[in-house]
């Protein structure tokens, strides 16, 4: 997958965290998944379309999404639970919105469906293309996340 398909979107986790939630969260090295566990405890995975199509999707341990909610409400969050999975789909919705405008101003254009959003140990991922599953980590003061974007040309 070209680098320039990946770029937008660490660019765009870094920003709705920072802006959003007021979290620092520092990339490490992309890397290619071979299976389709979740690397954390919720995941927001969003289908793209237009002239490509795949899926992207996030994946926070408990510790992280716990954080990263409080800090967006200003008030303690201790458990996975509506809310904070209705955070998960809007932080997503929003990290595939910036990253699907950068994609734009290169000629690429996608367009993103509503996310969907599962918690749970162990839960696992489905991408819809048959092109590898590049994976991004991510760490926090207060844990880890994980980005994961497939995307095949039509």
């Amino acid at each position: 997958m070209d680098v320039k398909l990946v770029n937008p979107f660490i660019e765009a986790t870094l920003h709705v965290l920072s802006s959003m939630a007021f979290t620092k969260a520092t990339a490490g090295k992309p890397f290619l998944k071979k299976d389709n566990i979740a690397r954390g405890d919720v995941t927001g995975i969003v289908g793209l379309i237009g002239e490509a199509r795949g899926t992207i999707s996030v994946s926070f341990t408990e510790d992280s999404i716990l954080s990263i909610v409080s800090s967006m409400f200003g008030e303690q969050v201790t458990e996975i639970n509506e809310e904070v999975r209705d955070a998960v789909g809007e932080i997503l919705n929003i990290i595939s919105g910036q990253a699907r405008q950068k994609l734009e101003t290169q000629g690429r254009v996608l367009k993103g469906a509503i996310p969907t959003v599962i918690a749970g140990k162990n839960h696992t991922i489905t991408h819809i293309t048959r092109q590898p599953i590049i994976a991004v980590p991510f760490e926090t003061d207060s844990g880890q996340f994980t980005i994961e974007i497939c995307i095949e040309d039509q």
